[in-house]
């Protein structure tokens, strides 16, 4: 085997342990978890699933509000009506700061995290500011992104694996994909942004001028202050990113060298 095949597999392995250590094995188990609970289905819910969310929530946000008990513990969370977000790596943070938001009670402001398949973080406060001026709560957007995310992955998983089993030149292409992950989540993060500052609503108590909220920085929407800024999930994609262009280009320095 040329020694480029070699590296194009490890490279495309690695690509592939990323992203179902952050992604995909989260999102898989906690699949139906949130609307188990919803629907006061808390015995459905597994002990390994709880196991996970615990794992995973370790070193997050934790809102003021959460009693210390239930810290990293989502029976304990579920039991004090908690809020909870998803388990699998944030991708996107956003917080707000305003003068009604004491420092005391709200150190980083508000904050929620985007993530492939939901939110966490402050989730209810910060749809209380959006309705405050008239915008969508965020389940409003990126309904299908959400309900497709885990499928989508799981495919994506499958096309590298063909990628590392096989030297078919479709695979190389399907490896383009894992490549442009973080462009695709951008454009899909800012266009949802787009369209919630641009459909506002009469029913908001403060009327503003349709606006593009800040992607990347720190901006102002009337009294916020806001900050938008990547978080652990992004980094990781841009890992993905980077492995898969590897193996791309290993492969492709394989099969020229050995058409030789």
């Amino acid at each position: 085997m040329h020694p480029s095949f070699l590296k194009s597999k490890i490279f495309a392995s690695i690509a592939l342990i990323i992203m179902t250590f952050s992604f995909t094995f989260p999102m898989i188990a906690f699949h139906g978890t949130l609307n188990a609970i919803h629907e006061d289905r808390v015995e459905d819910i597994s002990p390994f699933t709880a196991k996970v969310w615990n794992f995973y929530s370790k070193g997050r946000y934790i809102s003021t509000t959460t009693p210390d008990a239930a810290h990293n513990d989502l029976m304990g969370m579920i039991e004090h009506s908690a809020e909870l977000g998803v388990a699998s790596l944030p991708i996107w943070a956003v917080s707000l700061e305003a003068p009604n938001y004491p420092k005391e009670a709200f150190p980083e402001g508000i904050p929620v995290f985007f993530h492939f398949d939901g939110y966490s973080g402050e989730i209810h406060e910060m749809n209380t500011i959006n309705h405050y001026v008239g915008m969508d709560p965020m389940w409003i957007g990126g309904t299908i992104e959400r309900e497709i995310g885990i499928y989508a992955l799981l495919a994506l998983s499958l096309g590298i694996i063909y990628f590392i089993a096989y030297s078919a030149k479709i695979f190389t292409y399907v490896m383009l994909v894992p490549v442009s992950l973080p462009l695709l989540f951008l454009a899909d993060y800012s266009y949802w942004l787009y369209w919630f500052g641009h459909n506002l609503h009469d029913w908001g108590a403060f009327k503003i001028k349709p606006f593009m909220p800040t992607v990347f920085g720190d901006g102002k929407i009337a009294q916020f202050v806001t900050h938008s800024y990547p978080t652990i999930g992004f980094y990781m994609m841009l890992l993905i990113a980077l492995f898969s262009l590897l193996a791309v280009m290993a492969r492709q320095k394989a099969v020229s060298e050995s058409n030789k």
